[in-house]
């Protein structure tokens, strides 16, 4: 069984690349991408569900550059990410041996690696890729574009995490069960008397 990899950014596969690509590929297959992008955005009318799109997949393509150009920054991530994968699967199996004890010690040293995870790769490298040079040079990103992308990167991370704790040991995910009828008539109730 090979181990679920999903949720953990994949940046060689954001560019279409294996783990033995070098820089020069990693620079080539961004351009032609960023290429793509900008030819796609120039293409069409901006709405707001498309602009976060756009700024999300920028904001991937400039981060994989970011990251796989230089061999000690791919080897960090790559390390990492590999590293939290195999912490997942040692959970896991803990959890199914059903001794309590060894899947807590690898729940509380897997909790704090997935977040200091994602949190660098998705959401920091993300933004510090927007203020590199040759991002900026490629992608044409600016300022502007980081302020509407900080909250759409706090997105996506929480949606990698959310995607993540589907399939861990302790997690038991369910839908909120919502009255919206109710929901509605509370809301009403409340402007109605000037209490929001």
């Amino acid at each position: 069984m090979t181990p679920d990899d999903s949720g953990y950014v994949n940046y060689f596969e954001i560019l279409d690349l294996d783990e033995s690509a070098k820089p020069g590929e990693v620079r080539k297959s961004y351009r032609q991408k960023m290429k793509n992008l900008v030819n796609e955005i120039a293409a069409v009318e901006i709405t707001e569900e498309r602009r976060a799109h756009y700024l999300l997949e920028m904001a991937k393509l400039n981060a994989a550059l970011f990251v796989l150009r230089e061999t000690e920054s791919r080897d960090e991530y790559w390390n990492a990410r590999q590293d939290l994968i195999d912490l997942e699967q040692k959970w896991k199996a803990a959890a199914d041996s059903g001794d309590p004890m060894e899947s807590d010690r690898f729940r509380k040293a897997y909790d704090g690696k997935v977040r200091d995870f994602l949190g660098k790769y998705v959401e920091d490298y993300m933004l510090a890729a927007g203020r590199d040079k040759e991002c900026v040079e490629a992608s044409n990103w600016d300022p502007a574009h980081e302020r509407h992308a900080f909250r759409i990167l706090r997105h996506y991370r929480q949606r990698l995490y959310r995607q993540i704790l589907e399939r861990l040991p302790y997690a038991e995910i369910t839908r909120p069960e919502i009255d919206w009828d109710e929901r509605k008539q509370v809301v009403g109730q409340m402007l109605a008397h000037g209490g929001v």
